[in-house]
Formats: structure tokens, C-alpha cells, sequence
């Protein structure tokens, strides 16, 4: 009798937790059944999850013999027993589950494998044969368990700064190969003691099986160069005393110092040539928290979450923290510890730290030790570092408070690898290599989309090295050989030229706008046509533009451009960018009788010459309908900001400026070109101008452009789906991280009948682009089999 049974799940949201669901069509099958053996294979996230340890201990308690193992494919089950006790195991095997476990599907096939373990369920050694399908798990914060160990004189893991077990610690940033067993982590150097041993083989023990286990007599140990004396004790002075410290971490290098010591956060800022941009600051626990953040039950539950992301939270005015750590900022990036090591420092400091990447300003998060001693060795005092050896970087995780959970700004450490679900299976495996800032690439197999933590810039030499390393890891790790390659039309992003020189694989070009609505449609589980709006800094656009502020009406496969903002020149190209009293320029010069701001002529010697470059456009003022070089010209006639030391800093500042009580907005004009909406943003600009003009407060004018900038928005959805019967509404795009605005526009959006999508497990910005150029890459190979390079 040939039979068999699967329960397909889709995989969690990242960071969420694991509903329970049990198996019931598969328990349906043996209450009709009566079989001697079954073999259960159950994928997803199931190894180094203490999973295997789970199904010794079920099938013990319910009298079944067998045996389980890592395989590729996750964990396979051989059970011979009643047909009672199989369907209950199966029952119990989702709901009782371990807590970082994802199960994807069970398979469940008859076996006329003899079990030859005496009546026994045993644990065996891995099958490594076959390709990979196995998830792996993100890295956890340290369990409440461990801290208790860690904080408990008479344990032998006392203060132990590398203590973990099943339900914690490293995992993807120490796998070097799949299935997940300790020789192939970098623990594989270090051989367990006789204690450990003994915790390992005892199925009561919630180290039963956990890969990273280690303790003082046999796992890593801590060391302090730069300083003398205990590590820990030695470390601590160094930041009392006003140094920078580099601590090695679970996925590479931060740079540390005492976030109250306004000269230490400055020379650190000095150092790592880090002008303006804000530094995370790591508290010991939520008091300390509060005691510097108003920290509400979302903040809270997002700081405490087992990924210990950076949360954006608002600053208390009386906060003890230099005004360096985060200037101009009504806002800090605050994280609670999430090694044993952190918990460790951070007691001994008896402080909030700054914990900061381990890099200078562009470079990728330093993660080998060498390499480490290398670039950081001009900006450390002191390294408190360990001979674990990290084998992926993996810089901290970003997130923001948003309608009741978290909106993602950065997925890295405690997210990544989780994977996202297409919503098809992609017939063929693909690489979207992403977009040139804030990069990530995504590598799709199946139905399953695997993001890589967050890379950065590409725009050095050692940042494209980690990107091409990253990649290589994934494909291996997931065994993923991409036979489509997804990019982006920009002929001069360093992913796209990596996309050209792969060989033989068939290339598909994805518009960058496309890319984010795309992206937003996969985060979502929507495949649909709906109303796009992606509103960013700059994408290279079909007729050879710079687009930014984008009406689209998309599905996966393709999408149709319906309107925009209009064109305006970018007076020295990128230099616009980086300066943005050039677009206040660039705008005013197509207000005539519209006179800047005295204060910005005054401050600009070279307003005229940029006005005229403006006008006279070209190759050397480019015209773009970029949304974020409005925002920025708004910025810099509020006297906001002038000039940039980090992407995205003046739509920030004007963000916060805003007074969020004011609800006066500024009207704008729609046309039509040739069937295509065009929404004037000068309008916005002539109107902000004249209130500056008045003495209005620039809060209130920064509040009025918002509300403009939203209704703009929602007048051209409206115009859309009077001539398209659309209702669903997707935003994307790095101007949808303004809280202000994206508030606003979901307000009136929901208000008018609209079904609005935003994004959920990948950042609106561009590091969500590689996801949405995989999901146009599989949705084109579904729907025409033979796919030739192009543009959308």
C-alpha cells in the first residue's frame, strides 16, 4: 500500500512567534490506517533548534521506537509503533514544539525500513546526502536560562561569556555548512569536556544535542589586547576612562565608548569619520531604557524580542547621553544585550555604552580578527575579543515602532536567514543581486526567498567583496545555483555589472520602482495588479531618467508607468544629492517671482551659478521626479539642512521638525501628459516659501508639506482608481520610513476605501529591492517559460 500525506505552513513573519496548528490531515490518515513504520520528514526551520532533542523526548514519552536525524532536507523521523501513539506524535510534533522551530511541511510515507534499535528512539548521526533544502535559524538573543547560569555564583558557567544552549546563541553567523552539526560550525575546533559531553548525551538536559555548547573548561575564552588584567575589569576601564573600545561580537567588530562622555562619542565620531550619523546605544534592561526613551508596550515588546534589535525610540530631554551619540536627533537607536558577553560589559560598566559598527564611514562591519586588527586598529584603544571564529558578518538590525509592531529600517542579525514565500514557486532558482545602497541580495528556491543580512553600500572595494562572499555562502549554505539572474537597470551599480559578468545564467532587468512595489506585493503574499506608489530617493527609469516620486499600476510580471512628479533638474547631478540647497535651487528657478530665503542666498555663494546651471539643464542638471530631493529641497529652505553626511539625513530632520499636531496641508496641482498624471511639487515649495515669508514657525510649515505631500498622494490613487477600478494600494520606497507621512497617507487612503499594503518583513528602502527583483524574476519565468534579457 503506496500512501502519504503532507501539511504545508507558511512560514512566520520574522521575529514573530510560532502559532500552534496541529497536523490534522495527517493524523486523519492513520486513524484510517494501520501502519507498522512511517518515515516523517519535517522541513523548515528545524536544525540547531533543539528540534531533534523535542522529538527523542516525545517519541520516548509515547512508547515509540525509532530514531531521528538532520538530513537536507531538515529533520527525518523513522517511527514503528501503534497507531494511536503515531497519530498523537504527529499531533503533538507542531504544537509542542520548540519555541525558535518553524515547521514548513510534514511528509509522512509509509517504511518497511527495519528499525534495529531494540524497541529503543535513538538519535543518529546527520545524512548529508542530497541537495540542501533545510532552513537555517537567524542568531537568538541568550535565553532566560542562560542568564540565570551566567548570573549564578555556584554554576559552572559562572559569568561565562560564551554560555548557550538549544534555545539560544549563534547559528547562521557559525554554520559553515549544512545539515547543522558541530563540525560543520566553527565551534568544530573546540572539543567538548566531560561535563558538556554529558549534558550533550542526556535527553533531559536543554543542552541535548545544542551544536554551539562550551563552557570555561573547553569552549572559547575572552581576551583583552591594548589593556591589562581580567578582560572584563580591563575592558570596563578603558571605557570609564574616556577610550574606545572594539568588542567582538556574534557577527562581527563594534566600536564602543561611554554614551554619557560627550569627548569619547566625539573622538569615536572623529575616528571612525562618522560626522552626523546616529551611534545605537545598548542599555542593560527596560528600566534603563526608560530611563532614557519614552518606551511604550510596542517599544518595549520589540526591544525584548529574541532578534534584540535597534529600536528607534523617542529621547527624553533629560537623557544622560552626549549630544554626539545622536546630534540633531529627537530620537536614539536603543538594544538590550543580546550575548552573554554584553550582559557581562555592561555589568561591569554599570553604563549605557554606545555600540556602534566596527568600520569606518562606508565600509562593511569588520568581522575577522586580523582583518579586524587591521581597520580598526587606527580607532580602537583596546579589542575585547574571543577565538570563536565568526564565518558571515552580520550587523545589527534596525526597526521602528509602527501601528502596533515593528517596521523594519534594517533586516540583518536575529531576521536573516528567515526565509519570506513567494507568492508562486519559482520554476527556476534565481539571485536578485539588488540595488547599490543599503544592499541585500535574495536567493529563491522553490517557494522559499532568502535574504541576506544587510550588506551596505557597494560602492568599495571591500563592501562588494563581502557582497560576492555573501552570496557565494547563501548559494552553498541553501544549495542554490541561480540559473536566473535579476538586476537593476542602473548600468553603473556595482550589482548590476556583478549580475553581467556571472556566466551562464539568463539575465532579466527589473525597473528599481517596479523592484519596491514588487517587493511589497512578496512581503505581503500578494501577487495581484494593484496601485503602486514608490517614492525614494533615485531609480534609473525605462526612457533613460532619474525617476523617485512613481504612480505605477504593477503586478509581479510587470507593471505600467500612470504618473509622476514632475521632472525637475538635479544642478551637478549627484552633487545634488549630497548638497541639498541645490534642488531649493533647482525648484525655485522654475517659480518665477518666487524669491529664496535671504538667509539661504546668503549662505550659498553660489546660488546664482546653480540657478543658471538649473535652467539651462542637460548633462550637467539631469531632471528627476525623485520624492527625496523634494524632500531635501524643503530641508534646506527651512534652513534644515545645507548639506549631507548620510543618505536620507535631511528628509530625517525635516521629519522630526514637523509639528505633528498641525493639520493644515498644502494644496498641489495634477495634470495629465498624455495620459499619464503629473503632480507639481513646486507647488508644495511656492507654498512653504510664502509661509517662511510670513514668519510662520517651520515646524509648522515642515507639518503643512507633509499633509501636501499625502494628499497628493491620495488625489492621485483616487484619479487612478476612478479610471482603473483598483482598490489596493501598495507604498514602498524609502520615503514611506517617514512615520509622519506614511501616518498621514494610511489614514487617508484607509479613510477613502483603499486597501493599502505596506511592508512587513523587509525595509521599505532599497534593502527590500533584491526580494521584489526575485519575485518579478520568478513571476516573468512562470508566466513565459523563456525569458530573454530586457528591460520591464
Amino acid at each position: 500500500m503506496a500512501w502519504g500525506c503532507e501539511r504545508h505552513c507558511r512560514p512566520r513573519a520574522a521575529g514573530s512567534r510560532r502559532r500552534n496548528r496541529p497536523v490534522d490531515a495527517v493524523q486523519e490518515v492513520f486513524l484510517q490506517t494501520d501502519p507498522i513504520g512511517v518515515r516523517v520528514q519535517v522541513e523548515g526551520v528545524v536544525q540547531g533548534v533543539g528540534f531533534r532533542p523535542f522529538v527523542y523526548g516525545l517519541a520516548s514519552r509515547l512508547g515509540l521506537a525509532g530514531q531521528v536525524g538532520n538530513d537536507g532536507h531538515g529533520v527525518f523521523v523513522e517511527l514503528a509503533g501503534g497507531r494511536s501513539q503515531i497519530g498523537e506524535f504527529l499531533r503533538l510534533l507542531e504544537h509542542d514544539a520548540p519555541p525558535l522551530a518553524v515547521i514548513e511541511r510534514v511528509t509522512v510515507t509509509p517504511s518497511a525500513r527495519t528499525v534495529r534499535a531494540g524497541g529503543r528512539f535513538l538519535i543518529v548521526p546527520s545524512d548529508r546526502l542530497g541537495s540542501s533544502r533545510t532552513l537555517v535559524s537567524p542568531d537568538i538573543a541568550t535565553c532566560a536560562d542562560c542568564l540565570a547560569e551566567l548570573a549564578d555564583p555556584t554554576d559552572r558557567r559562572y559569568r561565562y561569556p560564551f554560555v548557550n544552549c538549544v534555545n539560544c546563541g549563534p547559528r547562521l553567523t557559525i554554520v559553515r555548512a549544512m545539515p547543522y552539526d558541530r563540525p560543520l560550525t566553527t565551534m568544530a575546533g573546540f572539543a567538548m569536556c566531560a561535563g558538556c559531553l554529558a549534558e550533550y548525551h542526556d535527553p533531559a538536559d536543554r543542552r541535548f544535542h545544542a551544536q554551539p555548547i562550551c563552557c570555561p573548561a573547553c569552549g572559547p575564552g575572552l581576551s583583552l589586547a591594548g589593556a591589562p588584567g581580567d578582560p572584563l575589569t580591563g575592558a570596563a576601564a578603558v571605557l570609564r576612562e574616556g577610550g574606545v573600545l572594539a568588542v567582538k561580537g556574534i557577527g562581527g567588530y563594534h566600536l564602543s565608548v561611554l554614551a554619557s562622555d560627550e569627548r569619547a562619542a566625539a573622538e569615536l565620531r572623529r575616528r571612525k569619520r562618522r560626522a552626523d550619523k546616529p551611534f545605537a546605544v545598548m542599555v542593560a534592561d527596560l528600566d534603563e531604557a526608560r530611563r532614557l526613551c519614552e518606551v511604550d508596550e510596542v517599544t518595549a515588546a520589540l526591544l525584548t524580542d529574541r532578534a534584540r534589535p535597534v529600536v528607534l525610540s523617542p529621547r527624553r530631554a533629560e537623557a544622560a547621553v552626549a549630544g554626539a551619540v545622536a546630534p540633531g536627533n529627537r530620537c536614539l537607536g536603543l538594544m538590550l544585550p543580546y550575548t552573554p558577553l554584553h550582559h557581562l560589559l555592561l555589568a561591569e560598566t554599570a553604563a549605557p555604552i554606545v555600540l556602534t559598527s566596527g568600520n569606518s564611514s562606508d565600509e562593511p562591519i569588520a568581522y575577522d580578527d586580523r582583518d579586524a586588527y587591521d581597520r580598526l586598529g587606527g580607532i580602537a584603544d583596546a579589542f575585547l575579543t574571543h577565538d570563536r571564529p565568526i564565518n558571515l558578518r552580520a550587523d545589527d538590525s534596525v526597526v521602528r515602532p509602527f501601528r502596533g509592531k515593528g517596521m523594519l529600517l534594517r533586516r540583518s542579525r536575529g531576521y536573516a536567514p528567515s526565509p519570506l514565500t513567494l507568492a508562486w514557486e519559482a520554476p527556476r532558482q534565481i539571485l536578485g543581486c539588488g540595488a547599490e545602497l543599503k544592499n541585500t541580495f535574495c536567493l529563491a528556491k522553490g517557494r522559499h526567498a532568502f535574504v541576506s543580512p544587510h550588506i551596505g553600500d557597494l560602492e568599495n572595494y571591500e563592501t562588494l567583496r563581502s557582497y560576492v562572499e555573501g552570496i557565494e555562502h547563501f548559494a552553498a549554505l541553501f544549495d542554490v545555483r541561480p540559473e536566473v539572474v535579476a538586476y537593476d537597470l542602473h548600468p553603473e551599480y556595482l550589482s548590476t555589472k556583478h549580475a553581467m559578468g556571472l556566466p551562464d545564467v539568463e539575465l532579466t532587468a527589473v525597473q528599481h520602482h517596479h523592484a519596491h512595489i514588487a517587493s511589497c506585493l512578496a512581503d505581503n503574499g500578494e501577487y495581484g495588479r494593484v496601485i503602486g506608489v514608490a517614492f525614494d530617493g533615485l531609480g534609473y527609469g525605462i526612457d533613460g531618467t532619474l525617476w523617485g516620486g512613481e504612480f505605477l499600476l504593477a503586478d509581479l510580471g510587470s507593471f505600467d508607468r500612470a504618473g509622476h512628479l514632475a521632472p525637475v533638474p538635479m544642478p551637478g547631478g549627484s552633487t545634488a544629492i549630497r548638497q541639498p540647497w541645490r534642488m531649493a535651487a533647482a525648484y525655485l528657478a522654475g517659480l518665477p517671482g518666487v524669491e529664496a530665503p535671504a538667509v539661504v542666498r546668503r549662505d550659498q555663494p553660489q546660488w546664482d551659478d546653480v540657478t543658471s546651471l538649473a535652467v539651462r539643464g542637460g548633462i550637467g542638471a539631469p531632471l528627476t521626479s525623485s520624492a527625496g530631493r523634494l524632500f531635501d529641497a524643503v530641508a534646506a529652505l527651512l534652513g534644515v539642512r545645507d548639506t549631507i553626511t548620510y543618505e536620507g539625513q535631511a528628509a530625517i530632520e525635516l521629519e522630526q521638525l514637523a509639528d505633528p499636531a498641525e493639520r493644515g496641508r498644502y494644496p498641489t496641482t495634477l495634470s495629465q501628459n498624455g495620459g499619464m498624471i503629473v503632480a507639481a511639487g513646486s507647488d508644495l515649495v511656492r507654498a512653504a516659501v510664502a509661509d517662511l515669508a510670513t514668519g510662520t514657525d517651520p515646524a509648522v510649515i515642515s507639518a503643512r508639506f507633509h499633509n501636501g505631500v499625502s494628499d497628493l498622494i491620495v488625489r492621485c490613487c483616487l484619479t487612478l482608481r476612478d479610471a482603473t477600478g483598483l482598490t489596493t494600494v501598495a507604498l514602498s520606497g524609502g520615503v514611506f520610513q517617514n512615520m509622519l507621512l506614511v501616518q498621514r497617507t494610511l489614514e487617508r487612503l484607509s479613510g477613502a476605501g483603499f486597501r493599502v499594503l505596506t511592508h512587513v518583513n523587509v525595509p521599505a528602502n532599497d534593502g527590500g529591492i533584491s526580494l521584489g527583483q526575485v519575485a518579478v524574476a520568478a513571476a516573468r519565468d512562470r508566466d513565459h517559460p523563456v525569458v530573454r534579457p530586457g528591460l520591464s
